[in-house]
């Protein structure tokens, strides 16, 4: 088996064959369209009263979402109790976000490089991501995925809803809307068994709850629970809708590379210098990016496909650099104490917002011939290797295999449905 992500039609072709071979036990359906009229499947195994809701793509560049999905829709056929004894039906969202996940789809097909990755990769901004769009567009103004996903959740009332999310460099982490106690140590097991670090230190939940390594919990509404320069709200979003029904959301962690510094509790001897270095080194990649938009800007023909919306996304990273570079100094002294695997992810951070924007100025300018086209391209694409190169030079990440990432993501997702039922 060739360790690469499967293509969103190759999940849906394997999804419906799945089906086929299970009759009576599993179904599959379309349940609605995106903005480009692409189907959104679901996948259903089960027959029971409670319903579990699997959400996978929710992030298009984080691609091990369906594989790990399809795993998962395995791993419960194969055995009862995970469904007739458990009195469960799962419902597997095969690709929250087809549209985007199809364009993470070129470059390499096999396992990549870090540059490779960044070079193809595809991450609209929050308004136009179907989990966070809830929080930050109008009610009457919300994307046909987001309206999927949305309708689903009210349709199931699920007591467990379960994202699937990837990282480029790092470890393993599980983000839960309510707690459970205990979880970690299942967690850090299954990460022992495929070498991937346990992530203790994150920009994503640095505010939250610590329920053990590698597991943190949404704090109460009015506490802080992101940074000020990421327009999301965690209480608008998809992740608490569940709540309504008393259920729960558990969103799950797994990383392309890992990258041991993300695991190492040990308090940071110098935050304060090392988190205005990140602000400095974020400030010059804002600037180097704005210059390079700009000329990319002015070798673009006004008619190159997606120009206006590639441009508005790099634009729009390179005012978040400044941004998350204010509220790094302002984070000292800070609410929580700073570890080393807390500044680690944060370099990590650091580095990838501008590598994202790099990829899609890069995008622009496929297809694209002509000395000025030409020249700007090799200038872009030496930026971008100079900075993959830093961030693993800074990181030294080793590459997880698509599986063990999709076997890890599915077990520990069947460690928190047992640890939730079982409780």
């Amino acid at each position: 088996m060739a360790d690469a992500y499967p293509s969103v039609a190759g999940v849906a072709a394997a999804a419906s064959a799945f089906a086929g071979y299970h009759p009576g036990l599993c179904d599959l359906r379309v349940i609605g369209r995106t903005r480009e009229n692409r189907p959104m499947h679901l996948l259903t195994a089960g027959r029971g009263r409670r319903n579990v809701l699997v959400v996978a793509g929710p992030h298009s560049d984080e691609r091990v979402g369906p594989a790990t999905a399809l795993r998962l829709a395995e791993l419960v056929a194969q055995d009862p109790r995970l469904h007739a004894g458990a009195d469960t039906t799962w419902h597997f969202l095969l690709c929250l976000d087809p549209d985007g996940s199809v364009r993470n789809e070129t470059g390499p097909a096999v396992r990549r490089t870090p540059a490779a990755h960044f070079r193809h990769a595809y991450r609209p901004p929050a308004d136009e991501q179907p989990e966070w769009a809830p929080s930050v567009r109008p009610a009457d103004d919300q994307l046909p995925e987001s309206r999927v996903l949305v309708d689903l959740i009210d349709e199931l009332q699920p007591f467990l809803q379960c994202s699937l999310h990837g990282n480029d460099v790092g470890g393993s982490w599980i983000q839960l809307t309510r707690d459970l106690p205990g979880l970690s140590e299942p967690l850090g097991k299954l990460s022992a068994e495929h070498d991937v670090p346990v992530q203790t230190g994150t920009y994503d939940a640095l505010f939250w709850t610590g329920s053990g390594p590698g597991v943190f919990v949404l704090p109460e509404p009015g506490e802080h629970d992101r940074f000020d320069s990421l327009p999301e709200d965690v209480h608008r979003s998809t992740w608490v809708r569940p709540h309504r029904y008393g259920g729960m959301t558990a969103l799950f962690e797994v990383p392309m590379w890992a990258g041991r510094k993300v695991a190492d509790p040990g308090l940071h001897p110098a935050p304060e210098p090392a988190l205005a270095a990140l602000a400095r080194l974020l400030r010059r990649q804002s600037e180097r990016t704005r210059v390079l938009l700009a000329e990319v800007r002015a070798v673009l023909p006004a008619g190159t496909p997606g120009r206006a919306h590639l441009l508005r996304v790099v634009d729009t990273l390179a005012g978040v650099c400044l941004r998350v570079a204010d509220d790094w100094e302002r984070l000292y002294p800070s609410p929580v104490p700073l570890t080393q695997a807390h500044l680690a992810a944060l370099d990590i951070a650091a580095r990838r917002i501008p590598l994202r924007a790099l990829g899609m100025l890069l995008r622009l300018l496929e297809g694209r011939s002509g000395i000025a086209q030409d020249q700007v391209r090799a200038v872009c694409e030496r930026q971008l290797a100079r900075w993959a190169d830093e961030l693993e030079e800074g990181h030294q990440p080793v590459w997880v295999p698509v599986s063990a990432q999709a076997e890890l993501q599915a077990q520990a997702v069947l460690a928190t449905f047992r640890h939730l039922t079982e409780a």
